[in-house]
């Protein structure tokens, strides 16, 4: 099923559970006007339909303690399609990346990375690019402040 062949409850179940994950399937098909057969249904069609790639909790930054995030600029001296697939697989690979985006123009690759502190953020960089010999440059950028953060998908019909 295609984005303009969703329908509106389907868009709205859609976004209860980016909200909230861990709603119960009563409470959903109360708030839609569903029976909970029906709901039950309806949402067990977009997991295995691939509208649902996975369900996780996110963590409060603030109980895990002290992090350093880093929004990090590569560059590559050769950017061929089998550099280009050979670096984003050694970087997707690593714990401490949650996001990878190659990217034009400009850098080749933006990744977020999450470590415990500077001695880590050493360490992701020794791991990652000190030791591949493609990697031209790197810039890092340290979070001072997170103002927002929402992993939701926009789902509202484009204008």
């Amino acid at each position: 099923m295609k984005f303009s062949d969703m329908d509106t409850v389907g868009l709205q179940l859609l976004d209860a559970l980016q909200q909230d994950a861990s709603q119960s399937n009563q409470s959903l098909a109360e708030r839609f006007g569903l029976s909970p057969a029906t709901c039950l249904r309806r949402v067990r069609r977009l997991r295995e339909a691939g509208w649902i790639a996975r369900e996780v909790a996110i963590l409060d930054p603030e109980r895990v303690g002290a992090l350093l995030t880093a929004v990090i600029e590569i560059s590559l001296d050769r950017q061929d399609a089998a550099a280009l697939e050979a670096f984003e697989a050694r970087v997707v690979a690593d714990e401490a990346v949650q996001q990878c985006y190659r990217v034009s123009p400009g850098p080749d690759f933006v990744l977020i990375a999450t470590v415990r502190d500077m001695p880590g953020y050493q360490a992701l960089a020794q791991r990652l690019f000190t030791t591949d010999a493609n990697v031209r440059n790197v810039k890092a950028f340290f979070s001072v402040k997170r103002a927002k953060f929402d992993p939701r998908v926009p789902l509202s019909p484009a204008s």
